[in-house]
């Protein structure tokens, strides 16, 4: 039995379901953009004159909305969110199905080791990620070419693209941790996407009330904001490295605690 080839068959629609819905929201994200490209401007200073609580939630800061790429800025926000809330529903559902779905006791008679399982599990979910990012990429870079007049935009676009890879890393061992420790099989997606949610929450938090500056270590959603990313041209060596210390930790959870769990058969 080929685990690895199995859970791609399983994950194949959703993965379809996921990528198209990613490529429509690029693409009607950059319509908007084309839409109001004639009055750039005017739109920087409209937004500038709208609540901070509006600016934080649409997550404009200093973006230039005049141009498609600091227009994509606003928009890549939106798609990290899309691409996180895959990583975590795929990584926590690919743990936890088995039980949920009661063919755990199938797997287990099999002479395959827990260890391999779970590896197993952890590639699949890994290569759905990396399709849906290259899916967002492609479309992404398409769309923002179409409107950017011959400018060059690939390489802020891949730095981008590298920076929401590693959130939904990020989120995809959240999931399969929170899988592999939680008893409850069923719960355990839920848990994982409400982990999400609060984490952006909080990162709109941050950008309202600077006396919250203090827990954007907190949320992953801050190590890698599109603003920062286009201001600087790449990404804070220290956010780098607690992305892959909680990469690592998170990994060696999901493993130390599926090998040891009571399964529910």
């Amino acid at each position: 039995m080929n685990l690895f080839k199995r859970e791609m068959k399983a994950n194949r629609k959703s993965l379809i379901i996921w990528s198209i819905g990613v490529i429509f929201m690029v693409a009607s994200g950059m319509g908007k953009y084309a839409s109001m490209e004639g009055t750039g401007q005017s739109m920087n200073a409209l937004m500038a004159e709208m609540p901070k609580s509006l600016q934080a939630i649409m997550g404009t800061g200093s973006l230039d909305l005049s141009t498609p790429l600091g227009y994509y800025g606003v928009l890549f926000l939106y798609l990290a969110v899309m691409g996180t809330i895959h990583a975590a529903m795929i990584g926590s559902n690919i743990i936890a199905k088995e039980e949920r779905d009661k063919t755990i006791e199938f797997l287990l008679v099999k002479p395959v080791s827990r260890t391999r399982m779970i590896t197993s599990k952890l590639l699949a979910a890994l290569v759905n990620v990396l399709i849906f990012n290259a899916v967002t990429f492609a479309s992404s870079v398409g769309m923002v070419r179409k409107y950017a007049e011959g400018e060059d935009v690939t390489g802020d676009i891949t730095l981008l693209m590298v920076g929401m890879l590693i959130l939904q890393l990020l989120f995809l061992v959240i999931g399969t941790a929170i899988a592999a420790i939680y008893k409850h099989a069923k719960k355990a997606t839920s848990l994982a996407t409400g982990i999400l949610l609060f984490l952006f929450i909080l990162s709109i938090a941050i950008d309202l009330n600077e006396k919250l500056d203090g827990f954007k270590f907190l949320t992953p959603f801050k190590y890698y904001d599109a603003k920062i990313v286009l201001q600087e041209g790449g990404f804070e060596p220290l956010y780098l490295a607690l992305s892959g210390l909680l990469l690592l930790g998170l990994t060696i959870v999901t493993y130390v605690f599926y090998r040891k769990r009571d399964m529910n058969l």
